[in-house]
């Protein structure tokens, strides 16, 4: 098989390259693809990230929808195995469950995502109905290719694999609690939870039946979050909830530095208290964006964190069993079958199914109260930065945060959850965006993201504090390094 490029040169090439490639008329669509298969099939019996390749969207792009003349021009894409739907392809949620599920739709986003000229040519693997920390089960086990000992962790596990190793410049992901940041974050991607009100959930779900999820995807420069946000964002006809737009597409505004930022240092959030090392590296961060002439200090909200986590486990239990009980009953069960389900999600269907009206009213009122404790916060300051975990990434095998796990209590378990994952979910609970910037190392050597979180809607912000950042680091993420296990690494 020839390709169109040499290993070195197509890891060098992010969507917005590779698409201006093809403009230029120096390469097609569909040798991008057939580029992208060779190197899946080079990388992914080491990392066990893509869950199917569509030999028809490599072959022709055009057939598979895609259109080649939107902004990314043929560039291909892989979707996270749960989420967007594709008429008639497989969408299995890393479940046993879900064995041979083919929707009968695209969903409005999947329509976008090819608009934008975007060639989805498979799926990346997610743990099972995107519950927990990493895609360790009887179908997968994703690894790090920074170091095959340890997790991806999740939930957009193979995307997180994937873009890190030079498969992709950008790959589909989801973000209900952290999904697309702390992968993002512990394989050294740059990964963006937009704003509530940016991409869609139609015609299955919307904002307001969500609450807490969200799309988006990995990238290795901030251009391409930015393109991706602005081609694919928008309501599709009847969303429930308002959509919105910049008054500049983000494409435009990163080209430009931001102000002078008012930016807060923070990793005690409750109980939760990030390693030493960690407070380290956000330290030494926070000096280097003094030197960008930020203004850095110490602050943190006022609020009560341990209720918001509470709020925030009532909303994954009850939102998850009604998730789980949709499918077991279009499969003809009347409970989850123990041995096409895991433990931990067969507890979740048990704790949540009959949540009442009531629980979920309380669990909003805290919404609502932490959602304006930060509100009020982020009068004072722009940016809140945080390590993307507040602890090292686990081993694969490491089952206490896994839905494998023999944890008896399923509360427990969430509150095991949050000991690490402690600083995404609750800008998932209050609608505002984050992004996890790869800025910094674990003792271990893998990456680790320092987290950029602001007000709601202002999105764009962080894109411009990520683009200035890239800019003075001369684009060198992750210091520069990379993983392992990548296209270029034994060419």
């Amino acid at each position: 098989m020839t390709l169109v490029m040499n290993w070195e040169e197509w890891a060098s090439h992010d969507g917005v390259a590779l698409a201006e490639r093809v403009r230029q008329g120096d390469v097609t669509p569909a040798e991008l693809a057939t580029q992208a298969k060779a190197a899946i099939t080079m990388v992914n019996p080491s990392l066990d990230a893509v869950v199917e390749v569509f030999d028809d969207a490599v072959v022709d792009p055009v057939q598979n929808g895609t259109n080649t003349d939107g902004f990314f021009a043929g560039v291909p894409y892989l979707m996270k195995d749960l989420g967007p739907t594709l008429k008639g392809r497989l969408q299995e949620f890393g479940s046993l469950l879900m064995q041979g599920h083919r929707p009968a739709e695209d969903s409005f986003l999947t329509s976008q995502i090819r608009q934008a000229g975007l060639n989805i040519m498979g799926r990346t693997t997610t743990p099972e109905f995107g519950v927990c920390s990493s895609a360790e089960n009887s179908l997968h086990l994703t690894r790090n290719p920074w170091d095959l000992a340890y997790t991806t962790c999740g939930s957009s596990a193979g995307t997180a694999a994937i873009v890190a190793a030079g498969v992709l410049p950008l790959s589909h992901a989801t973000d209900g609690g952290g999904s697309i940041r702390i992968p993002a974050g512990v394989n050294g991607n740059i990964g963006l939870k937009v704003s509530r009100g940016v991409f869609s959930l139609a015609p299955g779900l919307s904002d307001l039946s969500g609450l807490v999820s969200i799309q988006g995807c990995h990238s290795r420069t901030v251009r391409d979050t930015a393109a991706f946000v602005d081609q694919c964002r928008g309501g599709a006809p009847g969303e429930f909830m308002p959509f919105w737009s910049p008054a500049e597409p983000y494409s435009e505004l990163i080209k430009r530095d931001p102000g002078k930022l008012r930016i807060a240092l923070s990793h005690e959030w409750g109980d939760f208290k990030a390693t030493p090392h960690f407070v380290a590296e956000l330290e030494r961060v926070g000096r280097f964006l003094e030197g960008l002439g930020h203004h850095v200090e110490w602050a943190l909200p006022q609020l009560d964190f341990q209720g918001a986590f509470a709020a925030q486990t009532t909303c994954y239990i009850s939102n998850f069993a009604q998730v789980i009980a949709n499918q077991i009953a279009r499969l003809g069960h009347t409970r989850p079958p123990a041995e096409l389900l895991e433990p931990i999600n067969i507890k979740i269907w048990e704790a949540g199914l009959h949540t009442s009206y009531t629980e979920r009213a309380k669990m909003q009122a805290v919404f609502n109260t932490t959602s304006r404790a930060f509100g009020q916060f982020f009068e004072d300051w722009d940016i809140i930065l945080t390590p993307i975990t507040a602890k090292p990434t686990p081993k694969v095998g490491t089952a206490e945060y896994l839905t494998t796990s023999s944890n008896p209590s399923v509360y427990d378990w969430f509150n095991n959850l949050w000991q690490n994952f402690a600083y995404t979910p609750l800008a998932n609970l209050c609608g505002m965006p984050g992004i996890s910037l790869p800025l910094a190392a674990q003792e271990n050597g893998l990456p680790l993201g320092i987290q950029a979180q602001a007000r709601q809607a202002n999105d764009g912000l962080l894109l411009q504090l990520a683009a200035q950042i890239e800019r003075a680091i001369g684009g060198q993420w992750n210091a520069g390094q990379r993983p392992g296990v990548h296209v270029a690494a034994a060419h």
